[in-house]
Protein backbone atom coordinates (compact mmCIF):
# COMPACT_ATOMS: atom_id res chain seq x y z
CA UNK A 1 0.00 0.00 0.00
CA UNK A 2 1.37 3.18 -0.91
CA UNK A 3 1.61 6.01 1.24
CA UNK A 4 -0.69 8.86 0.72
CA UNK A 5 -2.00 11.40 3.51
CA UNK A 6 -4.85 9.29 4.05
CA UNK A 7 -4.67 8.85 7.91
CA UNK A 8 -7.10 6.91 10.19
CA UNK A 9 -5.37 7.47 13.07
CA UNK A 10 -7.79 7.65 16.24
CA UNK A 11 -5.16 9.33 19.47
CA UNK A 12 -4.37 12.97 19.66
CA UNK A 13 -0.76 12.00 18.43
CA UNK A 14 -1.80 10.96 15.25
CA UNK A 15 -4.08 13.77 14.57
CA UNK A 16 -1.69 16.29 15.36
CA UNK A 17 0.95 14.78 13.01
CA UNK A 18 -1.68 14.57 10.25
CA UNK A 19 -2.49 18.28 11.26
CA UNK A 20 1.22 18.86 10.47
CA UNK A 21 1.74 16.76 7.16
CA UNK A 22 -1.45 18.91 5.99
CA UNK A 23 0.12 21.97 6.94
CA UNK A 24 3.45 21.39 5.43
CA UNK A 25 2.03 20.37 1.92
CA UNK A 26 -0.30 23.29 1.93
CA UNK A 27 3.59 25.37 2.50
CA UNK A 28 5.07 23.75 0.20
CA UNK A 29 2.28 23.77 -2.58
CA UNK A 30 2.00 28.12 -1.94
CA UNK A 31 5.48 28.44 -1.89
CA UNK A 32 5.73 26.96 -5.18
CA UNK A 33 2.93 28.86 -6.62
CA UNK A 34 4.54 31.91 -5.21
CA UNK A 35 8.17 31.08 -7.04
CA UNK A 36 6.05 29.95 -10.25
CA UNK A 37 4.15 33.48 -10.33
CA UNK A 38 7.95 35.44 -9.66
CA UNK A 39 9.67 33.49 -12.01
CA UNK A 40 6.59 33.94 -15.13
CA UNK A 41 6.49 37.60 -14.00
CA UNK A 42 10.45 37.94 -13.90
CA UNK A 43 11.04 36.33 -16.89
CA UNK A 44 8.70 38.24 -18.96
CA UNK A 45 10.19 41.85 -18.15
CA UNK A 46 13.65 40.12 -19.13
CA UNK A 47 12.30 39.34 -22.06
CA UNK A 48 10.84 42.62 -23.22
CA UNK A 49 13.19 44.79 -20.97
CA UNK A 50 16.44 43.54 -20.33
CA UNK A 51 17.65 41.20 -23.36
CA UNK A 52 16.47 43.20 -26.03
CA UNK A 53 19.08 45.87 -25.20
CA UNK A 54 21.73 43.38 -25.66
CA UNK A 55 21.70 43.03 -29.15
CA UNK A 56 24.56 44.40 -30.58
CA UNK A 57 26.37 44.75 -27.71
CA UNK A 58 29.20 42.70 -26.93
CA UNK A 59 28.31 40.21 -24.82
CA UNK A 60 31.13 40.44 -22.25
CA UNK A 61 29.34 43.90 -21.25
CA UNK A 62 25.92 42.48 -20.56
CA UNK A 63 24.40 41.99 -16.81
CA UNK A 64 25.18 37.83 -15.39
CA UNK A 65 21.18 37.77 -14.69
CA UNK A 66 21.85 34.45 -14.07
CA UNK A 67 24.05 35.16 -11.59
CA UNK A 68 22.54 38.44 -9.99
CA UNK A 69 18.76 37.56 -9.88
CA UNK A 70 17.86 34.15 -11.23
CA UNK A 71 20.36 31.96 -9.29
CA UNK A 72 18.16 33.40 -6.04
CA UNK A 73 15.01 33.24 -7.99
CA UNK A 74 14.98 29.78 -10.02
CA UNK A 75 17.96 28.14 -10.07
CA UNK A 76 17.91 26.98 -6.78
CA UNK A 77 14.88 27.71 -4.99
CA UNK A 78 12.40 26.39 -7.96
CA UNK A 79 14.13 23.45 -8.52
CA UNK A 80 14.23 22.57 -5.12
CA UNK A 81 10.30 23.28 -4.46
CA UNK A 82 10.02 21.82 -7.87
CA UNK A 83 11.33 18.71 -6.18
CA UNK A 84 9.60 18.57 -2.85
CA UNK A 85 6.47 19.33 -4.17
CA UNK A 86 6.72 16.47 -6.47
CA UNK A 87 7.19 13.98 -3.57
CA UNK A 88 4.31 15.98 -1.88
CA UNK A 89 1.37 15.52 -4.99
CA UNK A 90 3.00 11.71 -5.36
CA UNK A 91 1.45 11.00 -1.99
CA UNK A 92 -1.41 13.50 -2.16
CA UNK A 93 -5.14 11.53 -1.90
CA UNK A 94 -7.09 14.78 -2.31
CA UNK A 95 -8.56 15.73 -5.19
CA UNK A 96 -5.81 18.53 -6.06
CA UNK A 97 -3.54 15.86 -7.07
CA UNK A 98 -4.14 15.72 -10.27
CA UNK A 99 -3.66 19.37 -11.04
CA UNK A 100 -0.59 19.21 -8.47
CA UNK A 101 1.01 16.58 -10.40
CA UNK A 102 0.07 18.41 -13.92
CA UNK A 103 2.15 21.29 -12.36
CA UNK A 104 4.99 19.56 -11.20
CA UNK A 105 5.16 17.90 -14.82
CA UNK A 106 5.60 20.59 -16.25
CA UNK A 107 7.98 22.68 -14.34
CA UNK A 108 9.89 19.59 -13.89
CA UNK A 109 9.60 19.75 -18.30
CA UNK A 110 10.62 23.22 -17.73
CA UNK A 111 14.06 22.91 -15.41
CA UNK A 112 14.98 20.18 -17.68
CA UNK A 113 14.82 22.70 -20.47
CA UNK A 114 16.37 25.36 -18.47
CA UNK A 115 19.30 23.35 -17.16
CA UNK A 116 19.79 21.55 -20.95
CA UNK A 117 19.55 24.76 -23.44
CA UNK A 118 19.02 28.38 -21.86
CA UNK A 119 21.62 28.32 -18.86
CA UNK A 120 24.46 26.28 -21.00
CA UNK A 121 23.40 28.79 -23.88
CA UNK A 122 23.36 31.87 -22.32
CA UNK A 123 27.06 30.93 -20.54
CA UNK A 124 28.28 30.09 -23.72
CA UNK A 125 26.89 33.35 -25.56
CA UNK A 126 28.28 35.71 -22.60
CA UNK A 127 31.57 34.64 -23.16
CA UNK A 128 31.85 35.54 -26.72
CA UNK A 129 34.38 38.08 -27.12
CA UNK A 130 32.32 40.68 -29.58
CA UNK A 131 29.06 41.02 -30.91
CA UNK A 132 29.05 39.38 -34.20
CA UNK A 133 26.45 38.31 -36.61
CA UNK A 134 26.52 34.59 -35.57
CA UNK A 135 26.10 36.10 -31.50
CA UNK A 136 23.22 38.23 -32.55
CA UNK A 137 21.51 35.38 -34.39
CA UNK A 138 22.31 32.90 -31.24
CA UNK A 139 20.58 35.68 -28.92
CA UNK A 140 17.43 36.42 -31.34
CA UNK A 141 17.41 32.17 -31.50
CA UNK A 142 17.38 32.00 -27.64
CA UNK A 143 15.10 34.89 -27.34
CA UNK A 144 12.62 33.44 -29.52
CA UNK A 145 12.58 29.77 -27.96
CA UNK A 146 12.27 31.85 -24.47
CA UNK A 147 8.74 32.21 -25.21
CA UNK A 148 8.03 28.13 -24.98
CA UNK A 149 9.82 28.72 -21.80
CA UNK A 150 7.33 31.12 -20.66
CA UNK A 151 4.62 29.39 -21.77
CA UNK A 152 6.11 26.16 -19.98
CA UNK A 153 5.97 28.05 -16.55
CA UNK A 154 2.65 29.98 -17.03
CA UNK A 155 1.25 26.43 -17.77
CA UNK A 156 2.93 24.94 -14.54
CA UNK A 157 1.91 28.27 -12.73
CA UNK A 158 -2.14 27.68 -13.79
CA UNK A 159 -2.23 24.43 -12.65
CA UNK A 160 -0.55 24.70 -9.39
CA UNK A 161 -3.28 27.82 -8.94
CA UNK A 162 -5.67 24.87 -9.94
CA UNK A 163 -4.49 22.54 -7.16
CA UNK A 164 -4.03 25.71 -4.90
CA UNK A 165 -7.58 26.08 -5.27
CA UNK A 166 -8.62 22.76 -4.77
CA UNK A 167 -7.00 22.11 -1.20
CA UNK A 168 -10.02 22.24 0.66
CA UNK A 169 -11.83 19.60 -0.94
CA UNK A 170 -12.33 16.18 0.41
CA UNK A 171 -10.41 13.69 -0.47
CA UNK A 172 -12.47 11.44 -3.02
Amino acid sequence: MSRKLQYSGTNAHDKDGQAMAIRFTSILLWLFVINLGVAFGAGLYEARVVVPGWAGMSPQTWPNTGLMFWVYVTTAPLTLLTLANAVAAWRDATPRRHAWRAAVAIAVLERLVTFGYFIPRMVSLMSEPSAGPEVNAALAQWMWLNHGRHLLTLSAWIAALRALSRSHARPG
